[in-house]
């Protein structure tokens, strides 16, 4: 595939055959960021793990220091107080009504909360929830009685991660706008987090690989020795 001139300029500023530390290697996505547009930063771990294995399958959240710098809208499914509470807590929609819009094609949410008493309307959305990953689990804390601390720890940079089925990470970690140290920290507090959510089962090497980079920019690869 052929490369704009601009991504071309952009490489020229990456040693590919280089692993980098995490603070050289978001200054060098920031310096290789070329776009017009406030490029997301990402990052993508390979993991030495099966995800074909129920055991070995690897999913957590994390609270990113300094959030992602992309607004998220909350919905929390509930009834009675909690309606208020979500709303307090900094919801952007609440109520159990939302249950029909769903089923009506409303999709304008990021985030879905739910109490566990309105878990059964939830289960016919399924096929409609399921493939935007909007259906609220209990072990990414989407499913709690505790509103109140969901939609803030969503509101402050809270993200889901789970490994895909080539055994890969996916992650956004801030924005180019963000400095060289919030991003910094983001991905620091990200990398710890997936070594925490190592499977007693996976063997062998687990962090197998780790690259970060903007939406158009070069990927800046990780030194992940400290890792293994």
């Amino acid at each position: 595939m052929a490369h704009g001139k601009k991504f071309v300029t952009a490489l020229t500023k990456v040693d590919r055959s280089r692993e980098y530390q995490i603070p050289d290697a978001v200054s060098l996505v920031k310096q290789a960021g070329f776009a017009k547009f406030n490029e997301t930063v990402d990052v993508a771990v390979r993991l030495g793990v099966d995800p074909r294995h129920a055991d070995q399958v690897v999913r957590g959240t994390v609270v990113l220091p300094h959030g992602t710098g992309k607004p998220v809208r909350v919905l929390v499914i509930t009834q009675g107080e909690k309606v208020k509470d979500a709303l307090d807590a900094g919801a952007d929609f609440a109520g159990v009504e939302y249950v029909q819009k769903l089923k009506e094609g409303w999709l304008e949410c990021d985030v879905i909360v739910a109490t566990p008493d309105v878990m059964g309307q939830l289960g016919q959305l399924g096929r409609i929830l399921g493939p935007r990953g909007l259906m609220p689990n209990p072990k990414a804390g989407t499913v709690t009685m505790d509103v109140t601390r969901a939609v803030r720890e969503i509101k402050a940079g809270k993200i889901e991660f789970r490994v895909d089925k080539t055994g890969n990470v996916h992650a956004p970690i801030g924005k180019i706008n963000f400095s060289a140290q919030q991003l910094a920290e983001n991905l620091q507090t990200f990398m710890d987090t997936i070594v925490r959510a190592k499977p007693a089962a996976a063997k062998g090497q687990y962090i197998r690989t780790a690259t970060v980079s903007s939406t158009m920019g070069p990927g800046v690869r990780l030194d992940t020795a400290v890792y293994r």
